[in-house]
């Protein structure tokens, strides 16, 4: 039998509530989808607003997702670059007709970038969706590319019942300034990479893998090194002599 260790996909939560540091929680907010083009297992695809925030927190994230620079990758002043393929941009693409047709609302990007030096590559410009549900594709499903879809909620509880409702569970964050509902909620979260305040830094020495559907094991740390060792039991006797269980020798 072959000993299967995997690492599989994702579709995070970040979780944002209204105490939380609000220049910070915008900037990681768009760190944690639009990095790498979200093509990144453990992106923050989800963008959970607690509704008192709602109102200030979205327009600002729109308003700088549109200021981002899309470009080559060679290029200094590229923020954002292509998609890995033609293939893997027309499945992006696809999805954003899907959230279309689901009823989601569209606030920025949604479509191929292909103006003067883009024209050549698979861009596509940092998307937004909201007035999402959570039985969406969108919602549920990897997109793997710069799509971000934002769900609301009221209390603590139902933040923690969205952030666990798909079949994923590789990451999520937490953002307050509430250290004690931080601890509290990353708890909750069925997933196995977190951060409370920020998103995405990783560290060699630390355990990587998800839950549920995200995978089975660990890589990194101790705990990958584990994955590639058998564990053997040895019993050593320091009393030597006979067990006695037979009454006859």
């Amino acid at each position: 039998m072959k000993k299967v260790s995997l690492e599989l996909g994702g579709k995070s939560p970040n979780i944002v509530f209204a105490n939380a540091d609000f220049e910070t929680a915008v900037d990681y907010a768009l760190y944690g989808i639009f990095a790498n083009q979200g093509e990144v297992c453990s992106a923050g695809s989800r963008l959970l607003l607690e509704e008192s925030l709602y109102d200030r927190f979205v327009p600002e994230l729109v308003r700088r997702a549109e200021r981002i620079r899309v470009g080559p990758g060679l290029d200094p002043e590229t923020e954002m670059g292509p998609l890995i393929s033609e293939e893997h941009m027309n499945r992006v693409l696809g999805y954003i007709e899907t959230g279309l047709k689901e009823g989601a609302t569209l606030l920025c990007g949604g479509k191929r970038l292909t103006e003067g030096p883009l024209a050549r590559g698979f861009f596509v410009a940092p998307t937004i969706f909201t007035d999402t549900r959570p039985d969406m594709r969108i919602v549920q499903e990897e997109i793997f590319g710069p799509v971000l879809v934002i769900q609301k909620f009221r209390t603590e509880e139902e933040a923690i019942e969205l952030a666990n409702g798909t079949r994923y569970g590789l990451a999520g964050a937490v953002f307050t300034q509430d250290a004690a509902k931080a601890h509290r909620v990353i708890r909750k979260l069925r997933a196995g990479v977190t951060w409370i305040n920020t998103y995405h830094p990783t560290f060699n020495e630390a355990p990587w893998g998800g839950y549920k559907m995200s995978g089975i094991g660990r890589e990194l740390g101790t705990y990958g090194l584990e994955e590639y060792l058998e564990v053997k039991q040895i019993n050593v006797s320091l009393n030597v002599k006979p067990s006695g269980w037979f009454s006859r020798p």
